[in-house]
């Protein structure tokens, strides 16, 4: 299973094909190759999959996936706490 991560992208960096991206995702920062969403901006959110950014989304659809990443971290953390493997 692959899994792509939204974040927001906060600096950009380079020309054409080798521009990257400082993207924050909710406190942690990271850069991501821009080479598959050339037509990003700063601000933009973006779903960012191993150091590259794949999919430009909007601000809700964003919200959206990292509300369902939070609840399965906590569903974890309620198990770890309880001995549930």
């Amino acid at each position: 299973m692959c899994l792509a991560v939204p974040g927001r992208i906060v600096e950009i960096e380079g020309t054409e094909e080798l521009r990257s991206a400082r993207v924050d995702f909710g406190g942690i920062s990271r850069e991501a190759s821009l080479v598959f969403v050339p037509e990003t901006v700063v601000g933009d959110y973006v779903l960012v999959h191993v150091g590259f950014a794949i999919a430009r989304i909007d601000e809700k659809a964003a919200r959206e996936a990292l509300d369902a990443l939070n609840s399965i971290d906590e569903i974890e953390r309620q198990h770890r706490e309880r001995g549930v493997p």
